[in-house]
């Protein structure tokens, strides 16, 4: 049996001609404001499971974002963000997030996110038996170690 390719579908939509241009649309948006939203080339996200790489024609997905940086790539240009939890959702080629916070690497300030690292450590040795203060004491931790980390790989690329 012998199977002859037919070529490219025929253009059938708005969607198609994404699918067809190799871009993907995304928003980032957080509980104040749409802070990112552009065509974009790739990007990598930070999950439960580990990062995340998304390309044009991605299978549909739906999952929870991790706080950690957000990696875009447009046109060879890469942008780093730093995020806080919230979630992910890829659809013909459409990518939405939503995050409690998020920042992009130029707009952090460094001693401000080592101050709010430092905070976080105090506030995990106080709460260390009330459960809920705890949690709440790690999620601010991790926000601010996203912070740290995306703002010193900003500071040395420039």
């Amino acid at each position: 049996m012998r199977v002859r390719w037919a070529g490219p579908p025929q253009s059938r939509g708005q969607n198609d001609k994404n699918l067809m241009l190799k871009v993907l649309n995304l928003t980032i948006t957080t509980p104040e404001k749409i802070v990112y939203q552009d065509t974009v080339d790739e990007i990598v996200l930070p999950t439960l499971q580990g990062e995340i790489g998304i390309l044009p024609n991605h299978i549909p997905l739906v999952s929870i974002l991790a706080a950690g940086e957000i990696r875009i790539k447009k046109q060879g240009e890469i942008t780093l963000m730093a995020v806080s939890a919230g979630f992910i959702e890829v659809k013909n080629n459409n990518i939405t997030i939503l995050a409690d916070t998020a920042e992009k690497a130029e707009e952090i300030d460094e001693q401000r996110a080592q101050a709010g690292r430092e905070r976080a450590l105090k506030l995990m040795q106080e709460r260390a038996t009330d459960d809920v203060g705890l949690a709440s004491a790690q999620a601010a931790l991790a926000k601010e170690l996203a912070r740290l980390k995306v703002a010193r790989k900003h500071r040395k690329r420039v």
